[in-house]
Formats: C-alpha cells, sequence, structure tokens
C-alpha cells in the first residue's frame, strides 16, 4: 500500500492568516486598514523597478522594462505590489496563505483587465509543488508575521532562479521601531489596526545574515527607508532602525 503524500511543513502562522483574512475586502480601499501599505507603496516600487533593473541590465524608463521576466509575490495580499509589477512587464504569480486575500486580489485583477496567476499556496507549497524558480521573488513584510523566519527565508530563497534575485523588507528591532511602527502607527497614530504586528519577531539585518549563512546565497544591504511626515511620503534612508530592505542573490 502506498503511502500517502505528506503535506510540506509550513512556516505560516494561522493567526497571522486569520487577522489579514478578516480584512480582505479593505486591501485597496486607500484610506482603511492598509492605508499605510498606499502610501508605503511607491518607494517600494522605486527599490524594486530600480534593482531588477540593475540586476537583469534593464531599462527602468521604458514602458514595461520587464518583460520577459517572471516573478513571485509571496504573501501578496490583495495585490498592491502584483498589479504594478505586471504593469512593468513581469509574468507575475502572486502568492498568499489567505484564500479571502487571493479572492480579492484576483477580482481586483481581473476588473483591471490584469493577468496575474493568483494562488492560494505558501513557499512550501510551492516547492511541493515544482512551481518555479522565478526571476525576482518579492518577501515584502511578510517575514515578521511567519512562525519559522530563518526556514521562510531560506524557501523563498530556493525558488529565485540562477542569476535572479529576491528583495526581502521588514521590520528592525529596535526600541525605535517599539516607539514607532508598534505604538505609535498601532495606538497612537492609529495608521493600522491594534494588533497588526507583535515586535518581538521583527527582525534585525544580522539576523536575515544569519539566516542565510551557510546556504548558497549572498545578502546585500540592509536599505533603510523612512516616512517623513513633513512631506507625507517615504523615501529611502541610511537609518534602518525601523524599515529597511535587503537584497538577496543566489551565489
Amino acid at each position: 500500500m502506498a503511502a500517502a503524500p505528506q503535506t510540506p511543513a509550513s512556516s505560516i502562522d494561522p493567526n497571522e492568516v486569520a487577522r489579514f483574512s478578516a480584512l480582505a475586502e479593505r486591501w485597496w480601499d486607500a484610506t482603511g486598514p492598509f492605508a499605510p501599505l498606499h502610501r508605503f507603496n511607491p518607494v517600494r516600487l522605486g527599490f524594486i523597478r530600480d534593482r531588477a533593473a540593475e540586476r537583469f541590465g534593464r531599462d527602468p524608463k521604458a514602458p514595461r522594462p520587464f518583460e520577459g521576466l517572471s516573478l513571485l509575490d509571496i504573501g501578496c495580499g490583495g495585490g498592491l505590489l502584483s498589479e504594478p509589477m505586471t504593469r512593468l512587464g513581469f509574468k507575475v504569480t502572486g502568492v498568499d496563505a489567505s484564500e479571502r486575500n487571493i479572492g480579492a486580489a484576483r477580482a481586483h485583477a481581473e476588473a483591471q483587465g490584469l493577468d496575474i496567476d493568483y494562488r492560494a499556496s505558501t513557499a512550501e507549497g510551492l516547492k511541493a509543488e515544482g512551481v518555479g524558480p522565478f526571476d525576482v521573488v518579492l518577501n515584502m513584510e511578510v517575514i515578521e508575521h511567519v512562525a519559522d523566519p530563518s526556514a521562510f527565508l531560506i524557501d523563498t530563497a530556493s525558488l529565485v532562479a540562477p542569476g535572479g534575485m529576491m528583495i526581502v523588507a521588514t521590520l528592525n528591532r529596535t526600541l525605535k521601531s517599539l516607539a514607532l511602527a508598534k505604538v505609535g502607527a498601532e495606538y497612537v497614530l492609529r495608521w493600522i489596526p491594534a494588533g497588526t504586528h507583535d515586535w518581538s519577531k521583527f527582525l534585525k539585518p544580522e539576523e536575515l545574515r544569519s539566516f542565510i549563512s551557510g546556504h548558497p546565497y549572498d545578502i546585500a544591504g540592509p536599505y533603510g527607508v523612512e516616512y517623513r511626515p513633513l512631506e507625507g511620503r517615504w523615501t529611502e534612508t541610511t537609518d534602518v532602525s525601523v524599515n529597511y530592505m535587503m537584497v538577496v542573490t543566489p551565489a
């Protein structure tokens, strides 16, 4: 008698999935609970575009500079990055552990006439299915919400094609991030719902480096991002004490 197929171990935290699933219909509401991500998107998009253009020798000013390249948006939520990446020419696969998030993302993309391969799955699930690899993997503001960040980082890195890249965005575990990203954003300014973040799960850049150590990848950064309230916008900065990004590439 054949053994039953084993379900791949998951780094997903079911409580986090439930939290974001409950807000699924609000992803594209620019004044709703995901308003901070809408404000954050321009600097994220610029960072991704510029690093990818440099990596693949593309002209970032071209209308669809990444035509012919594949991109995985892991933890895609409602598709706030998947849609603009598609418009830049990438063939996008958007993956989220929440069926409700994927439903919201798929409906919005269809309304916009965008062809995006949305899947309710996980990094581990994609590996088990033999999906990929991808020229670009986006791992944006997800790793601080998973149960096993080390396994998650390696699983997502393994989905990067030779010569490709993965961009990781997360929050640093510092007193400044506790004051601004947790207490300030959730309880004082009420930018995001209380309980969105668990400060103890924020990750220092050296921790990401330690997760990668011993595996066949290089990691560059961190590259800081900060909010400038007087200008009402996010910008890149040398300050990595709150938000930052790192770039992982196959060695």
